[in-house]
């Protein structure tokens, strides 16, 4: 077999796998623009009937207008972010850096997390937070950020964490720096890397995440995007589907925004994080 023709043969199958994976998104998107009757009815890619009737009714549709959602789940996202930021740099810091008894017994636990689904913990946590009468804001999905709760993110940051010379740390020391003014002053900004993943894939997965604030929200003002999408179409009528996908679709352009925003970021710091 000729160079050109295994070439060719190779971008083809890309190409086929490249429409596969893109074609759940693009019936998605032409399935916006289709009466809610005739999505299911006429599933394909060309909309007979097309119509713009989709996005404004449902930007409407719930009790409250999606405007709405949109700025809960940015109020759960940047917090969710500032809190990971702030919790697990400092974890990682302390399991990569300092020295203190049963240090590695805490680094296995936090692996160990990383193993552990939330649908381990969902129950007992509900437990806690409804006894505090916590139940309906959004401190359940924020107070555990701030607690280094995401292990997968303080592990990121202890690999990276230990790429950074210990002569740096030694050089502080002598200079009379702690180890508080050590991790802010010499630490902190050499991880950037790994500071920018964590806010690119906690802000999509925060942004995506539809268990846990199904759990602990069931008003409709207080819903994020995931939750609302999910109350416009109910089991037994489905005339709602065109306008959740039509909110769906723009309920994307936030995540495709960030991600392009941050694409160079998230490389570099997946690559210079040992995560090859």
């Amino acid at each position: 077999m000729s160079t050109r023709l295994r070439s060719t043969l190779t971008h083809t199958a890309l190409g086929a796998f490249v429409l596969l994976m893109l074609y759940p998104l693009l019936w998605m998107l032409v399935s916006a623009f289709k009466p809610g009757n005739l999505v299911l009815s006429e599933p394909g890619l060309v909309p007979h009937k097309p119509t713009l009737r989709n996005f404004p009714d449902g930007w409407n549709v719930l009790s409250q207008p999606f405007s709405v959602f949109f700025v809960n789940s940015l109020i759960v996202s940047v917090g969710a972010i500032v809190g990971n930021l702030f919790s697990c740099s400092l974890t990682a810091y302390a399991l990569a850096r300092l020295e203190f008894r049963a240090r590695k017994t805490y680094l296995a636990i936090t692996l160990g997390a990383v193993m552990l689904p939330i649908h381990a913990l969902i129950i007992p946590q509900y437990i806690v937070f409804s006894r505090l009468h916590l139940v309906n804001t959004y401190v359940p999905l924020l107070l555990p950020k701030f607690l280094g709760t995401d292990a997968f993110f303080v592990f990121l940051m202890v690999q990276f964490i230990r790429t950074i010379p210990r002569d740096l740390d030694r050089a502080a020391w002598i200079d009379g720096a702690g180890p508080y003014r050590t991790f802010w002053n010499v630490v902190l900004p050499l991880m950037r890397p790994a500071l920018a993943t964590t806010t690119i894939f906690t802000f999509i997965w925060t942004w995506n995440d539809f268990f846990v604030p199904l759990v602990y929200l069931t008003r409709t003002g207080a819903f994020t995007v995931p939750v609302a999408l999910n109350s416009m179409v109910s089991a037994e009528n489905q005339s709602g589907i065109g306008m959740l996908f039509a909110m769906s679709v723009i309920s994307l352009l936030p995540i495709l925004a960030f991600f392009a925003f941050a694409q160079k970021h998230l490389i570099r710091g997946i690559a210079t994080t040992g995560m090859k």
